[in-house]
């Protein structure tokens, strides 16, 4: 069973799967202690799943290895915001005692911590400076940490960051964690950034072993790259080519529309509507800054 399921169903909601959909019901759901660790990590999802629907069981819910990334704190003080009794969200153990309703509120979402951390590789890859209005680098200090080991310069700026690079990029070794660790949603685009860098880095990605699919298209781009098991061993290389490449996955179509920045020549890549489930327009975004990049419809 999925782990974005397993609270669910532990509170008493009746799964099932029907033609690819997935289908919950339940007449009435009861708090109970739920685990929802798994082998590499908790789940952010499942996590959400679970505080959400304990918010209106019967009872007290407990979930233990509960994820303890911003986005699960950001949804517990909403919750709470309507009515909820959440305790503990952002540490591994989350309390809930259910309510009987909740009201309507007025909330304002954390910035997405993903695309701020996207924008700022692409300014270093193509050695410009990036202004990220509404970025919360408190929430991304492994991120932060890591490009500036590399050679990114990032300075607050007014509630946002500037960022800019040196000419030369560091080769760095990188392990993707659970938070607050290095998030596996940056990893093909820090990967895209490492193949310029000056030397050897490693990429080991803990939370999805198998999340390399992008190699195999950068690797059509000039990049030199050679997997090993769950570790990623890059080559920086003086420059990318343009190519045909396909998309694999979202965080795979934002790593290659970033190379594609960088390299010689005209990219085109394909299935980029992966993109679209965590970008809105990052072609229109991405313009105003210099990019010659257009969306081609089909």
């Amino acid at each position: 069973m999925d782990l974005h399921l397993r609270g669910l169903r532990a509170l008493g909601a009746d799964i099932d799967l029907d033609g690819g959909d997935i289908v919950a019901q339940a007449k009435k759901l009861v708090g109970k202690s739920i685990f929802l660790g798994g082998p590499f990590g908790s789940t952010v999802l499942g996590t959400a799943n679970t505080m959400t629907a304990a918010a209106l069981a019967e009872g007290r819910t407990v979930i233990e290895s509960a994820a303890c990334e911003p986005e699960v704190t950001d949804l517990a003080d909403y919750l709470n915001a309507m009515g909820a009794r959440i305790q503990g969200a952002g540490t591994p153990r989350v309390v809930i005692d259910g309510v009987k309703e909740l009201t309507g509120v007025e909330h304002r979402v954390v910035p997405d911590r993903i695309e701020a951390g996207t924008f700022m590789i692409a300014a270093a890859m193509t050695n410009g400076e990036v202004t990220i209005n509404n970025c919360r680098p408190d929430h991304m200090m492994a991120v932060v940490d890591k490009l500036q080991e590399i050679g990114v310069i990032i300075e607050p700026d007014d509630g946002g960051v500037v960022v800019s690079s040196s000419r030369r990029l560091t080769p760095v070794d990188v392990t993707t964690q659970p938070y607050p660790g290095f998030p596996t949603d940056l990893q093909a685009q820090l990967m895209a950034l490492l193949c310029l860098a000056d030397g050897n880095s490693t990429i080991t990605e803990k939370i999805f072993p198998d999340r390399f699919m992008h190699v195999a298209e950068l690797l059509r781009m000039g990049a030199d790259i050679r997997k090993e098991g769950p570790t990623a061993i890059v080559t920086g290389v003086k420059r990318l080519v343009g190519a045909p490449v396909m998309a694999s996955d979202l965080r795979a179509s934002a790593a290659l529309v970033l190379a594609g920045l960088v390299a010689r020549g005209s990219t085109v890549i394909q299935r980029v509507y992966h993109i679209d489930r965590g970008y809105e327009r990052i072609e229109a975004k991405l313009r105003p800054l210099g990019a010659d990049i257009e969306r081609q419809q089909d």
